[in-house]
């Protein structure tokens, strides 16, 4: 199990930049943010909740909103990416990853708003999870996607993602990549300093 205390999750939030230097907060998701995040979802195009869902929702379901807000929860965690629009915080993108600890994967899937497509928020996201892989200890990073989902695709394939066939599904197709980062190496600093203090904790081969 992770280490992390839901009482400490606050401190790992993340500066991020556009592709045009806009800032953008990346954070885990709080109590707080349910009607923010369900008027996200209601608010992304027909396709793009297609997308993210594999099927057609309007919004999160009461079941799902739940187990996106329930955040360390059987190791599953849910960021948001804001920026300040209008002086307000307003959600731009969201991820939602899991580790399989028995595997050392982790398994993720994101998106963001129509309005902001085309600003690499979705590259600069999916780097801040390579991080986020890479400090839980994962071994390997995957997620799954819609073959019709080029945009996605060209995502995992210009982010160094290889493809397979989806073990269960013929209408998804599964993009993976291994984790080759020691935890002094890890490029985002909040996740470097975490993982460094997850090394330290661990008793020693002599104790």
């Amino acid at each position: 199990m992770s280490t992390y205390r839901l009482e400490d999750l606050a401190q790992y939030s993340d500066r991020l930049r556009t592709r045009q230097g806009e800032a953008l907060n990346v954070r885990f998701v709080e109590p707080g943010d349910t009607d923010e995040l369900q008027h996200y979802f209601r608010s992304l195009s027909t396709r793009s909740r297609y997308n993210r869902f594999f099927g057609a929702i309007s919004e999160l379901p009461k079941g799902l909103l739940h187990d996106f807000l329930a955040v360390g929860e059987r190791e599953r965690f849910t960021v948001v990416a804001t920026r300040a629009v209008d002086g307000f915080e307003t959600i731009v993108a969201e991820a939602r990853y899991a580790l399989h600890e028995e595997t050392s994967t982790l398994e993720f899937g994101l998106s963001v708003d129509d309005r902001w497509h085309g600003h690499g928020i979705a590259t600069a996201l999916l780097k801040n999870l390579e991080c986020r892989a890479a400090a839980l200890g994962a071994q390997h990073i995957f997620g799954d996607t819609l073959r019709s989902n080029q945009t996605m695709i060209s995502l995992a394939r210009k982010s160094g993602f290889a493809f397979v066939n989806h073990p269960d599904d013929w209408k998804l197709v599964r993009f993976e990549k291994e984790i080759h980062v020691a935890p002094k190496d890890i490029p985002c600093a909040s996740w470097r300093l975490a993982a460094l203090s997850r090394q330290a904790e661990r008793p020693s081969a002599s104790a």
